[in-house]
């Protein structure tokens, strides 16, 4: 079994896959008489294809069993998909390139708790990885006519390791 290396997620080591949403670093000026702090564009949301329109949903993810098998990925080729989490609990995140799926081209992230992800369209991952808890996110997605979801298992499963999650907090 291959075993996956969980890299801590930043906004460089995303991109070729989508956005890291999270306020640091991000474009913030004052709104509404100085009473509020507006963080402008986080993500680039693409659900436009064929129609589409954008979704708001929750999604509620039970928290997950070391070690972690990796056994499929998915995708959504018509748009973008943003996970937002609403409590301040690290999750895991596997993805790999759009294009043909190539398991080998598989990365791992930790998140922070609080930074939330915006895949790109047709960019694999992994269905939600929460740990710790039963864990809320709130999703923007596509919504529209057509199917928005490739599912497609691996040839060999890929292992993450809790230590390579401590490895990441050190």
């Amino acid at each position: 079994m291959n075993t996956l290396r969980i890299e801590r997620l930043t906004r460089e080591a995303f991109a070729p896959f989508g956005d890291v949403i999270e306020l640091e670093g991000a474009r913030h000026y004052p709104i509404n008489e100085g009473t509020t702090e507006r963080y402008h564009d986080l993500a680039k949301v693409d659900v436009s294809t064929q129609g589409g329109r954008p979704l708001i949903n929750v999604f509620r993810a039970q928290p997950r069993s070391w070690p972690i098998d990796i056994v499929m990925m998915e995708r959504h080729p018509l748009g973008s998909q943003a996970f937002v989490p609403l409590s301040d609990t690290p999750y895991l995140i596997v993805v790999a390139p759009a294009s043909e799926l190539d398991p080998t081209k598989l990365r791992a992230f930790s998140t922070r708790g609080w930074q939330g992800v915006n895949y790109a369209k047709g960019v694999w991952h992994h269905p939600l990885l929460a740990l710790e808890r039963v864990s809320d996110f709130l999703i923007v997605d596509r919504g529209g006519d057509g199917p928005n979801c490739d599912e497609v298992p691996l040839p060999q499963a890929w292992r993450l390791e809790r230590e390579s999650l401590e490895a990441v907090a050190v």
